[in-house]
């Protein structure tokens, strides 16, 4: 019987499967179908479980990368919130999967380690890239990403984590009523225990986290603390000079500003584990955690990502006063004053299928690995 490890394995010499663009003719609610920038997959099956996906773009071009990797017998959720561009979650969500199968296939298991050193092996990949283009497009240097991954193998879950976007998993508790309780630490300067911590690394750097516009930043510039990319911050040789003002520094940095090293945890998923949202920091910047737990416990599963991702647009548009179907109205770019891109991936755990076989369905259209077979793998991706 060949393991989860080797079906991935098997998967790396085979196309893995990538949905395209979602379209208008995927919409079944009439609120979400007026709205060109809604994209969604309402529900889905992953080997322990169902799936909803849904995706809202306010960027000119959307800086949000996702996807859904789903197996025999594992799944894997990326969601991967880029700054200063797409590249670097593009990037992320075209090699941080792939490496974490080389990486699962060189040491025969799943660990904390493990996926760290996928995370590790996926950032050097983009600095390379950054180094080959900077010389032609040096504004790569100052595109990055938060990333946020979730891998459930062998009834354990696993969390990865840099940046603000955020993971809360669901669980029932007495009278089934239901318990939010996150999972990840956010990486970003608003909170208190990022500036300590920024502080104490960079004693000598009094700019280290300054107030700008009300807001804390590192340098001045960004928020997060830890990403993939942002070169700029992280090698004195990527460094801007004074014709891009928007990422100059008025002194060379002599280490890294940033880091990528993620948060990681592991849970073994009990009984009462329900649900796990996954979602990039747009969504929670309108919903609580308990709010959305309650959303997901409270309504049907198919297109509860979707529900969610309508609940924090109506709840964008009352604070400007407006209704949704206001907002409906104003075109990607100027959007995002509204707010930001958002994913959501809402993933239930059905603790009953473990061991038991469940049927994927191809849905995909395209493969991206040159090589010619079926795939033990498919691959949901919110935008091409």
């Amino acid at each position: 019987m060949f393991s989860w490890l080797a079906r991935i394995v098997s998967a790396c010499l085979r196309p893995v499967r990538r949905y395209a663009r979602m379209s208008k003719d995927d919409f079944d609610d009439a609120a979400a179908a007026s709205d060109v920038l809604v994209w969604h997959r309402d529900l889905e099956k992953h080997s322990c479980g169902e799936f909803s996906f849904a995706v809202v773009q306010a960027n000119e071009v959307i800086e949000d990368q996702s996807q859904v990797e789903t197996g025999a017998d594992a799944v894997f959720v990326g969601v991967y919130d880029g700054h200063g561009g797409a590249e670097a979650s593009r990037f992320i969500n075209d090699h941080l999967f792939l490496n974490l199968m080389r990486v699962a296939q060189e040491n025969g298991s799943i660990t904390e380690d493990i996926i760290r050193n996928a995370v590790s092996a996926t950032e050097d990949g983009f600095l390379t890239l950054v180094r080959r283009s900077y010389g032609i497009k040096p504004l790569i240097a100052a595109m990055g990403s938060c990333c946020l991954v979730g891998v459930i193998w062998k009834g354990t879950l696993y969390i990865a984590n840099l940046g603000d976007s955020r993971a809360v998993i669901g669980s029932v508790g007495r009278s089934n009523k239901i318990i939010a309780e996150q999972l990840t630490k956010e990486h970003n300067a608003s909170k208190e225990e990022v500036r300590r911590e920024l502080r104490s690394l960079h004693p000598e750097d009094s700019q280290i986290v300054v107030m700008k516009q009300g807001t804390w930043r590192i340098k001045g510039i960004i928020q997060v603390s830890r990403s993939i990319g942002d070169a700029y911050l992280k090698r004195p040789e990527f460094s801007f000079d004074p014709s891009f003002p928007r990422f100059h520094l008025p002194e060379p940095i002599r280490r890294p500003v940033l880091t990528a090293e993620p948060s990681i945890c592991s849970r073994v998923l009990r009984p009462n584990d329900k649900f796990v949202i996954f979602a990039s920091d747009g969504l929670w910047e309108h919903l609580t955690n308990q709010e959305a737990a309650e959303i997901v416990h409270n309504n049907p599963r198919t297109g509860i990502a979707r529900r969610l991702l309508m609940a924090a647009l109506n709840e964008a548009a009352r604070k400007r006063e407006m209704r949704y179907k206001d907002l409906q109205k104003i075109g990607k770019g100027i959007r995002r004053f509204f707010h930001d891109d958002i994913t959501v991936v809402v993933v239930f755990i059905d603790h009953e299928m473990g061991g038991k076989k469940v049927t994927v369905p191809e849905l995909s259209v395209k493969g991206f690995i040159d090589t010619v077979g079926p795939s033990n793998f498919r691959n949901l991706r919110g935008l091409e």
